[in-house]
Formats: C-alpha cells, structure tokens, sequence
C-alpha cells in the first residue's frame, strides 16, 4: 500500500450532517443575493425611477470584485483552518447587504451620495462573497470523501437555491406597505440571520485539520504572485478554468433573457413568465438531485459535467424553435428540461471543480479553486451584460423577435458544446498523479492533462 492510500485510509472525512452545517452558509450568502438581485434591483428601478443600466452596473461591479477570489483563496491555504475566512467573509457581505439597502434609501433624498454608497456597499458584497464562498469550497474539498463531492456540490447549491427562494418570498411580504425604512429593517434582519448561519457553519469546522501538502510546487512562503503564475501555468488548471468561463458564459446569458423572451414572443404576462423561471428552477432542483445520485454509482463529474452542457445545448436549440415548432407547451417542457440540464451541469462542474484541486496534493485547493471562481464571475458578469445587449441588437438588426433569439440562443449552444469538449479534453495516462488518485478512490478526474 502506498503512503497516499495508507493516509486515505486514516483519515477521518466529514459526514453528510457537517456538510449540510456548512451549507448553512450557502443559506446566507443566498439570503443577501437575493436581497440585492431583486429587491433592491426593483426598488431602485421601480420606487427611484431610475435607468436599469445602474442596478445592472452596480451588480456588475461586485462580479467585477470577484476576481480577488484567487487572492483570498491564496490567504486562506496559508491559515491553519479555513473557517475565520467564511465567518469573516459571511460579515462582510452582511455588512455590505445593509449598507446597500441603506444607500437605496439614501438615494431617493440625494441620489449622487446615495449612489456613491451603493457603489462601496455592493464593493463589500462582492469581497464577503469572494472570501466565503471561496474558503467554504476549498474546506469542503478537503474535508469530503471524493465520491461524495458530486452529492456535496448539489447539497450546496440547493441550501443557497433555497435560501435565495425563502428570502425573496419571505421579504417580499414584510416590504408591504413599502417604505424605505421598512426597507433598511427588513434587509438589516436578513443580513443579521445571514451573519448567524455562517457562525454556527464555521464554528462546527474551526479546530478541523487541514491535510498537509505533498512535495509543494511552489515554496510554503511563496508570494502570491509566485504561487497564482504556477498554478496558471498548470495545463489541468487553465483547461478547467477556461471550461468555467464558456460554460457560465453561456449560463448567465440565457439565465437573463429567457423571461424577456417568453414575453415578447409567446405573449406571457409577467406573472405567466415568472412561473416559468420557477418552472426552470424545479428542473435544476431535479438535475442536480439525479446527478449527486447517479454520479456516486456511474460515470465520472467531469462527464456528468459534459453531458450537462451538451443536453443544456440541445434545449437552447429547441426553445429557439419553439414559436414555430409546438407554441407555449413545448416552451414550458423545453424551459423544464433546460432546466434539468443545467442542474446536471452544476453538479458536475462543482464536484469536479472540487476534486480536481483536491486530488492535486502539490498545490493549494484555495487558490484554484479561486482561479475557477473568478473565471465564472468574469463570466457571469459578462453574460449578465452581454446577453441582453446581444439579444436587443439581434432583433433590431433582424426586425423580428423571435429570429432574434434564435442568434443569441443559438450562440449560447455553441458555447455549451465548447465547454462540453473542454470538460472532456484529458487523455489518460499511467503517472504517478494518475495511481494516487486510484490508490485513494478518487478517480474522478483520473488524468485532466
């Protein structure tokens, strides 16, 4: 037995009830998103009558602030335990969340102050949720038996899914009758409970022990400079970071004009439309449950990743042709599968993303892990803008809706598919990396060279 295998032999793992404390923070950073993505996005468009382009920036710029993600991923593999950095990370965004809301109220006495304070509180949201998010996934990575980690990404991302959802829908009823002092409570107890769960996620895991890493590839007091132009330089990282970036590329743009489209094509009422995000919504539900389920038991992440982006594409396909193929029915069982597709690609590409920098006992999993994440907030942030710009001047230039979106969901497919063949670029090989992963069960990422 090798030293690798007799360590994973020892080594005690966290259960699936650790898991799920942690993602008490996913709850929390959810919470605040949903705060500032819908509604302080309505208030200031709504209730200030303001342009849509400044909640869009604004929300742009806290993406924009997540390509500090390497760095805190860098100081978090130097820390003996990531928790002070998801606690700390989780009060930064719970600061920022309240700030927000309060600069929003600011705003409709003097506008150019509070607009000046909105641009420093969604600053803070972007480094909370840089810092949180990245050390909870690089805690989980280490912490998590690798076949578990499929099942560990979907537990994840539905507690933020949920808290998101209970958020928005719990908030919304206690903003009524809107003023902006209810405004800045009712965002001011969301970001206190917030602040809350990530305490109790953190504290279950302070005295955890990080495993040591093997023959380092970088010096242990390395700059940071140093330490994020190797791990740039690795093949295994730019591939995957790369993959990232296409598949959320293509993700976040269809996220953001697919209720645009169910209403200028198929003439649904905003309520109509927003029933079909929700429908969209169960069918990512269901795709990440199925995948934490069936990648356990077959395949590997990054094919479960692969086949979600490849399905993801086919459905983008068919709801581009849905106003001449089948009307609202198929749209509604179209937006459904694109849905189940993307929950399979969720899963996959997380869990991936988890083992893979896991699995790499050379270099830190926070500081990869951090590259990933700012390749997918470049991404999002990206897609955000450039979807709806794309989709505007595709129909101006074609004169009709649909055809219109038939260019831009059609683009988003062929991003898909590359991010499909950037999933599966490996070729395997018999190496010493390759036999410590099967040495250890992690065969998940058997050789991403």
């Amino acid at each position: 037995m090798t030293g690798t295998a007799r360590i994973a032999a020892t080594r005690t793992y966290m259960e699936w009830g650790g898991i799920a404390r942690l993602g008490l923070a996913q709850i929390a950073i959810g919470a605040v998103a949903a705060i500032m993505t819908s509604t302080l996005n309505r208030v200031m468009v709504v209730e200030l009558a303001l342009p849509a382009t400044i909640p869009s920036v604004l929300v742009a710029l806290h993406f924009a602030i997540q390509m500090s993600r390497a760095k805190f991923g860098f100081d978090s593999d130097r820390s003996a335990s990531r928790a002070p950095w998801i606690l700390g990370g989780a009060i930064v965004l719970a600061v920022g969340g309240t700030l927000a809301a309060m600069a929003v109220s600011v705003a409709s006495r003097q506008l150019m102050l509070g607009l000046t304070l909105a641009f420093f509180a969604y600053a803070l949201i972007g480094v909370g949720m840089s810092a949180a998010g990245t050390a909870l996934l690089a805690h989980v990575a280490e912490q998590v038996e690798p076949r578990k980690l499929g099942g560990a990404a979907a537990l994840l991302w539905i507690m933020m899914i949920f808290g998101i959802a209970v958020t928005a829908g719990v908030s919304g009823q206690m903003l009524d009758p809107f003023t902006f002092p209810r405004l800045i409570t009712v965002t001011a107890v969301v970001c206190l409970i917030a602040a809350i769960l990530a305490a109790i996620a953190a504290w279950g895991s302070w005295g955890m022990q990080r495993p040591a890493l093997e023959k380092p590839a970088v010096a242990a007091d390395a700059s940071f400079r140093t330490t994020i132009l190797d791990a740039l330089r690795d093949p295994v990282t730019r591939r995957f970071a790369f993959f990232v970036f296409a598949a959320m590329l293509a993700y976040s743009a269809q996220d953001l004009i697919l209720e645009p489209f169910a209403g200028r094509v198929f003439a649904m009422t905003p309520g109509e439309s927003t029933k079909l995000g929700g429908l969209q919504h169960g069918g990512v539900m269901l795709g990440m449950l199925g995948a934490a389920i069936l990648s356990a038991r077959m395949g590997s992440l990054r094919v479960w990743a692969a086949a979600g982006c490849v399905a993801s594409a086919v459905a983008l396909l068919v709801l581009a042709n849905a106003p001449w193929w089948g009307g609202v029915a198929l749209l509604k069982g179209t937006v459904f599968a694109l849905g189940v597709a993307n929950g399979v690609f969720a899963v996959g590409a997380i869990g991936s993303m988890m083992a893979m920098t896991a699995a790499d006992t050379t270099r830190g999993t926070g500081i990869r892990l951090g590259v990933y994440g700012a390749a997918q907030a470049i991404a999002y942030g990206v897609g955000s803008l450039g979807g709806g710009v794309a989709s505007d001047l595709t129909i101006a230039a074609m004169g009709d809706a649909a055809r219109g979106y038939v260019a831009v969901f059609g683009v988003e497919a062929v991003l898909f598919i590359v991010a499909a063949f950037m999933a599966l670029a490996s070729t395997p090989s018999v190496s010493a990396r390759v036999m410590r992963e099967q040495a250890t069960g992690d065969v998940i990422l058997g050789a991403m060279r």
